[in-house]
């Protein structure tokens, strides 16, 4: 019969959706573990590699199931699906900004489905867990003690909740009820913000149209056209009620002078909210990485993921927010059968559900917790520091070759280069391209591209822990032949 395991029907029909031989299931997931630890431990052997059409074609869902729950189900997840991951746990991974994973994550991960808890509320542990993360972020942050926070799926969901506070300190609670009303909120943010701060606006229905892309400069958003803008639109009847900041861009890891924006926020009575997706964390790293994130402690709120240079496996991210009032007041709703209690299962107020969009919710404080009692915050810095210098020395090597251009200055973990500084632009930019896709095909290493004054560029994102200077010198060495060839 379609989904049995071992033993006969009747043995399944009892066990419903438990395994009906429980021994059996424990022997294929120890199996499956050791596969799952042994990726790990040769993570440099196993670069990201194209998914072959039989296995896609395997990934189809029939009507019936009839692996089971046992060897047959744990044989398949190691030999069909742990091959095939973005590649990010490679040590040559620099494409993007993607986390890299950490062992501890598999512990946390496996105690976590098990658990199967819903931290939308109620007393049970994983709230009170959350509640331990989010005050070590406010801390390494320097947000006040009575700032208050949420785990959240990326930085993308925390900017929606960050801005949906900021509309309300703006228009008031009523917002909720009565929408923006002849209101024109505008937003500020340099030319270079993240798209998810257009998707916000979009999302609260204030409309990407009025993001205002200011110019910036070598040291980010151009402060001084930046407040000429925020009186010019309010001089024309608008209402200018948040800058964003960035601590590490996309494209090049810059930061914006977030003390200037912070000076300038108080005072025009505008909510300044900071994406650090990444670089918020260079608070962990050693000068003068971390001095490039100073200020960051004075936001209204601030959105960063801990799936990337936190390394824990995704997805977690937080918004926090200076104003518990305001951040309440922008998402709690109870309905009535969902009414608390002083104790019993229904207390442990204050529930996350009033703090953002979700009502179910995963366990994500575990695999923070679980990562942060295993190594200490002093290990990440070192890590997060690991990287910048790696950044740095790469961009040292560029800058000294006489067939490689250093595109842009290295601020952070980013760096940015041409394979053919003398070629004609478009020339220079197909060149580039197709020698990050010939590393990729051919397992090299993984770099993504983009475009620096209408030319496309190798770029570089190192945020894996596992990089060492060797992996450098590969790339290098990698770049030069397949260029040459």
């Amino acid at each position: 019969m379609a989904g049995e395991t071992a033993g006969n029907g009747a043995e399944r029909k009892e066990a419903g959706l438990d395994p009906a031989d429980w021994d059996g299931f424990r022997a294929a997931a120890h199996g499956l573990l050791e596969a799952c630890i042994d990726r790990l431990v040769a993570a440099r052997d196993h670069p990201w590699q194209p998914v072959p059409e039989a296995v896609r074609a395997g990934y189809a869902i029939g009507e019936g199931g009839g692996l089971g729950d046992g060897a047959a189900l744990a044989d398949r997840l190691a030999r069909e699906v742990l091959p095939y991951g973005t590649g990010n746990t490679h040590p040559r991974f620099f494409g993007w900004v993607h986390g890299t994973g950490l062992a501890t994550g598999v512990m946390s991960e496996m105690v976590a489905a098990t658990m199967n808890a819903n931290c939308g509320g109620r007393d049970h542990g994983a709230v009170y867990m959350e509640r331990a993360v989010i005050d070590w972020v406010r801390r390494v942050m320097g947000f006040p003690d009575t700032a208050s926070g949420v785990l959240v799926g990326g930085t993308s969901q925390a900017t929606v909740i960050c801005l949906a506070a900021a509309r309300v300190r703006a228009l008031g609670p009523e917002v909720r009820r009565t929408g923006n009303g002849g209101a024109r909120l505008v937003a500020y943010a340099g030319g270079g913000v993240h798209a998810a701060t257009r998707k916000a606006m979009e999302l609260l229905g204030l409309g990407s149209g009025n993001l205002v892309l200011i110019p910036e400069t070598d040291a980010g958003i151009d402060v001084a056209a930046l407040r000429t803008a925020i009186q010019s639109d309010r001089s024309a009847g608008a209402v200018p009620f948040a800058v964003v900041g960035t601590a590490g861009s996309v494209d090049l890891g810059r930061f914006d002078d977030l003390e200037a924006l912070a000076d300038l926020a108080a005072d025009e009575a505008v909510w300044l909210h900071v994406d650090g997706a990444f670089g918020a964390w260079t608070r962990l790293a050693d000068p003068p990485w971390q001095r490039l994130s100073d200020g960051i402690g004075r936001a209204d709120s601030l959105a960063c993921d801990f799936h990337k240079w936190m390394y824990v496996p995704y997805d977690c991210a937080i918004a926090l927010i200076r104003d518990e009032r305001l951040h309440r007041a922008a998402f709690a709703a109870r309905p009535a059968y969902l009414e608390g209690a002083a104790e019993g299962v229904a207390g442990g107020d204050p529930w996350y559900c009033d703090y953002g969009v979700d009502l179910s919710r995963g366990n994500r404080a575990l695999k923070v917790w679980t990562a942060l009692q295993a190594y200490g915050a002093g290990a990440f810095g070192a890590a997060i520091t690991g990287n910048c210098v790696l950044a740095r020395y790469l961009g040292e090597q560029v800058s000294a070759a006489g067939d490689l251009g250093l595109v842009r200055r290295v601020v952070s973990n980013i760096c940015v280069f041409t394979v053919a500084p003398d070629a004609e632009a478009d020339l220079q930019g197909e060149i580039n391209a197709r020698v990050v896709l010939a590393m990729q095909m051919e397992g090299v290493a993984v770099c993504s591209t983009t475009r620096i004054d209408g030319i496309v560029v190798v770029r570089v994102a190192i945020t894996n822990h596992r990089t060492r200077p060797e992996d450098i010198d590969f790339l290098l060495a990698a770049v030069r032949r397949i260029r040459d060839r």
